[in-house]
């Protein structure tokens, strides 16, 4: 039996219903939600994400700010252009595009940034709200998957949840979502010992590897919910993931596919980000009154 393909692209665009609807109840309160987008140099990879990001921003009622800086802007430059931002009554959330010219040091950029504006979810406090389990600011994508297997009801407590990939943007917050979740969880990296042995036993697999096609249907358990974050082009220049898809479709229970999968929850869940951000202020400022 052929796998369940999670539609991220509908999942999304109904959440974009209701992340416009947010919007309204703000401006109609004279709260105008911004997100401000910092791009550094012009990495083509880049510039479609923040255009797409920029578009999805305007589709909802979001304003959005966009800073582009010459490729060699010094880290002072850059650090001070943030704490414009960081001071701007406009701007709800900040979003650095990354990767950054070798002259800047990321993490003290990303630090820089102030953690009720981190809409990204990359900043120490929002990182450590996340791992003891408090509310905050979740990176996109890892928020993103979750909020897909919300939508598709698939239940997550005591399920075994296996993570292919260690990185700060996914693996790691991922692994501690799901273990908020009350999932067991397994992260895998390049150093792990037979990859294979781990993947087996999953019954939810997530894969952020970045390696194309590195999943076959011989790495999946029968009736696994596989999720694919990664994006590549093959030899025909169509895009993939790191899942072989028309492999694993064959023995998993749910899938996605790329594109049309996690890509535009990514995108949705900056957007519920820096919605958040401003309903904070709001209340906040309402608090104050």
């Amino acid at each position: 039996m052929a796998a369940v393909i999670i539609d991220g692209k509908e999942i999304a665009k109904r959440k974009r219903e209701h992340i416009k609807e947010r919007v309204s109840q703000l401006k109609a309160a004279g709260i105008h939600p911004g997100l401000a987008v910092v791009l550094v140099g012009d990495d083509p990879a880049s510039k479609t994400y923040v255009r797409n990001k920029q578009k999805a921003s305007k589709e909802v009622g979001i304003e959005s700010f966009l800073y582009t800086l010459d490729a060699g802007i010094t880290e002072q430059e850059l650090l001070d252009v943030i704490e414009q931002l960081n001071v701007d009554p406009k701007v709800h959330g900040i979003l650095v595009q990354l990767p950054l010219p070798n002259q800047i040091d990321d993490k003290k950029v990303l630090n820089a940034i102030r953690p009720e504006k981190d809409v990204d979810g990359f900043h120490p406090i929002n990182i450590g709200k996340l791992s003891s389990g408090r509310p905050s600011f979740i990176p996109c994508t890892p928020f993103g998957i979750l909020e897909m297997l919300k939508e598709m009801k698939i239940p997550i407590a005591g399920k075994h949840a296996v993570i292919v990939g260690r990185s700060n943007i996914v693996g790691k917050p991922m692994g501690q979502l799901l273990l908020n979740e009350d999932a067991t969880v397994t992260i895998c990296h390049s150093k792990t010992k037979d990859l294979r042995k781990h993947t087996l036993q999953a019954d939810l697999l997530i894969v952020a590897a970045g390696k194309k096609n590195l999943i076959t249907k011989d790495d999946v358990k029968e009736g696994a919910i596989v999720i694919d974050v990664g994006i590549h082009r093959d030899e025909q220049g169509k895009l993939c993931g790191d899942v072989n898809f028309e492999e694993v479709q064959k023995v998993a229970s749910y899938i996605t596919p790329v594109p049309g999968g996690v890509g535009p929850m990514t995108i949705t869940m900056l957007l519920a980000n820096t919605v958040l951000a401003a309903e904070k202020t709001h209340f906040h400022k309402k608090n104050e009154d």
